[in-house]
């Protein structure tokens, strides 16, 4: 008997007709012999309701009343749930964060998970009960209620797994795997059967917007399997797992094509040329907590260099700012940015056996005249930053240039 957790997000049980037909695909999983539990967001719009009520009373409330209210969304799916089981005969019991009880840091509305307790949930596994579980929420040692940040449901599932030792974590979302790209901009996309966390995590903080970062990052940390399915249609949706070694060297060159469009550039020119200047202009970037991505510095035969790096789209006014300041101390000669430019990247473990790829990517976006303005680069992913205007054209041209639309359909990696 496998020991299964599943994840339904906001969408899939945004009304009681789906939470129904969530109930229906729960009592089939345990109907076929197995445990399993389940953990649920909030019905969709909810969390949103809750932040607009908190701010009709203050524009600032403090971070642990924030956790308090917007924690209650879980408690009604998860209540809602329970019954839709209980009525089709399938025992279900349905627990808070704090019942469970899923411990966590103090730091309300982004907490991270130090503990799990699993005696009471082993206990009623072994009942034959299905366990439903509040995502997105726990307590602290204080026993005050906190939050995991936005999509922390899928880290709670991962956790519940990783605690329970589960089989495999089955988060269903409102599409039916993870793509090769985004079917929106590609229609020849195709879903990928299989998929490294090595190559999940990369098209996840590189804008792939499918799976949480975090609940990667803990999958891979504690080897539990995920698969990604629809919840509104069948299939064996994309498992993400560990790469075996037999493996390795027949992996397609490129797994994926990930792209972002909140990306913004700056620049400062003329900085002299000596130790410690890329500290002056980043430390205060990242004391104001601004997350730089790519880098470049150029040295010019004056003594004096050009640094440009990127920052997220919504952090561009404060590092502008920050940065203009920092020119001004350093005598800099001029600061600029640029708010219209997109990143993509190219993800594959395949790269580690197959030379070319880089070379490949820019003759493709150079034949449909796409300039290439920084490069970023590591084991498994080539990244670029170009003009916002040609994304999708870069994209089409990249995910036709590499074969993605006419590759296999077998496994990936496994």
């Amino acid at each position: 008997m496998a020991l299964i957790v599943q994840k339904y997000g906001g969408t899939s049980v945004g009304t009681i007709e789906r939470i129904e037909n969530v109930a229906e695909k729960v009592s089939r999983t345990r109907d076929a012999g197995n445990s399993v539990v389940v953990v649920v967001s909030a019905m969709s719009g909810e969390t949103n309701r809750l932040l607009d009520l908190a701010r009709g009373i203050d524009q600032n409330p403090t971070q642990r009343e924030m956790d308090v209210l917007v924690s209650t969304g879980e408690q009604v799916t998860i209540a809602l749930l329970s019954m839709a089981l209980t009525k089709r005969g399938c025992p279900a019991r349905s627990y808070t964060g704090g019942q469970v009880k899923i411990l966590t840091d103090s730091a309300h509305t982004k907490a991270r998970i130090l503990d799990i307790e699993t005696e009471r949930m082993r206990a009623d596994l072994d009942a034959g009960r299905v366990l439903v579980v509040a995502g997105f929420q726990g307590v602290d040692e204080g026993g005050n209620i906190t939050t995991l940040g936005r999509g922390g449901s899928d880290t709670t599932a991962v956790a519940l797994a990783a605690a329970l030792k589960a089989d495999e974590c089955q988060i269903y979302t409102d599409v039916d795997g993870v793509y090769t790209t985004d079917p929106r901009v590609v229609s020849e996309a195709r879903r990928l059967d299989r998929i490294t966390f090595e190559e999940m995590l990369e098209m996840a903080s590189l804008g792939s917007k499918v799976l949480q970062i975090r609940s990667v990052e803990f999958a891979g940390k504690y080897n539990v399997p995920l698969r990604v399915l629809s919840s509104f249609e069948e299939g064996p949706g994309t498992l993400i797992t560990y790469e075996e070694e037999d493996q390795a060297m027949e992996q397609p060159e490129i797994s994926g094509i990930a792209f972002n469009r909140d990306e913004a550039k700056l620049t400062i020119t003329g900085v002299p040329d000596r130790p410690g200047v890329a500290y002056k202009i980043l430390g205060p970037i990242g004391e104001s907590n601004i997350e730089v991505d790519m880098i470049v510095q150029n040295v010019g035969a004056d003594d004096t260099t050009d640094f440009t790096f990127t920052v997220h789209r919504n952090d561009y006014e404060k590092a502008l700012g920050l940065l203009e300041r920092t020119a001004a101390d350093l005598g800099a000669r001029s600061v600029s940015g640029d708010k219209k430019i997109a990143k993509i990247s190219l993800v594959g473990v395949g790269m580690r056996s197959h030379a070319g790829i880089a070379s490949r990517m820019f003759e493709c976006l150079a034949k449909e005249g796409i300039n290439i303005q920084m490069i970023s680069t590591s084991e498994i992913k080539i990244s670029v930053v170009i003009d916002e205007k040609y994304l999708e054209l870069g994209v089409r041209a990249l995910h036709s240039g590499f074969g993605l639309e006419g590759a296999q359909e077998e496994t990936i990696s496994s």
